[in-house]
């Protein structure tokens, strides 16, 4: 209810008694559980981080190979976000506050190491050329983060299989030219 009425009304604008009363219960309970409406909303973030990883490793389970884990990824990203588009806007709205973005750094440095992991692992297997994990880590995150952004904003689906190919191109050095 609360991660609704954020996203529909905006944090700042909706009250926690709006909150409790779409759920049905007093302020007390409210209050037994949470400090704050931030430490609600912080709550909410930290369990956003905890399921899209959960989504991630349940799609690569025990998958052997680092560049099709990356591949399961990236594609259960795209679906978690794109399923979970009122958490993509209060995620948004995060970034632009102090209190939450400190938080959001941390799960985006979490998330960008276990990209670089298996990037690592590709280049000590030669599946790859040698080259900047963390960049690459992040270029990863950050397309599929904002393909489906965009999509989102547009009202649009994401085509998964064409933000895939992209990446994992990216990742072999498949379709570039050379610097002349």
């Amino acid at each position: 209810m609360a991660i609704t009425k954020f996203s529909d009304q905006g944090y700042h604008p909706t009250s926690v008694a709006e909150i409790v009363e779409g759920v049905g219960v007093g302020k007390g309970v409210f209050y037994w559980y949470f400090a704050s409406k931030e430490e609600l909303l912080r709550d909410i973030l930290a369990d956003s981080l905890l399921e899209v990883r959960r989504h991630q490793k349940a799609a690569f389970g025990d998958e052997p190979n680092p560049l099709r884990r990356i591949e399961l990824g990236v594609r259960a990203s795209i679906e978690w976000l794109t399923d979970h588009a009122e958490l993509m806007k209060l995620i948004d709205f995060a970034w632009t506050e102090e209190t939450f973005a400190s938080d959001l750094r941390k799960g985006r440095e979490i998330s960008i190491e276990d990209t670089a992991r298996h990037l690592r692992e590709a280049i000590e297997l030669g599946l790859i050329e040698p080259g900047d994990t963390d960049t690459m880590a992040v270029t990863i995150r950050g397309i599929a983060e904002e393909v489906c952004r965009v999509n989102l904003d547009r009202g649009t689906t994401v085509d998964t299989d064409a933000v895939v190919r992209m990446v994992m191109s990216g990742i072999s050095g498949r379709g570039t030219s050379p610097a002349r």
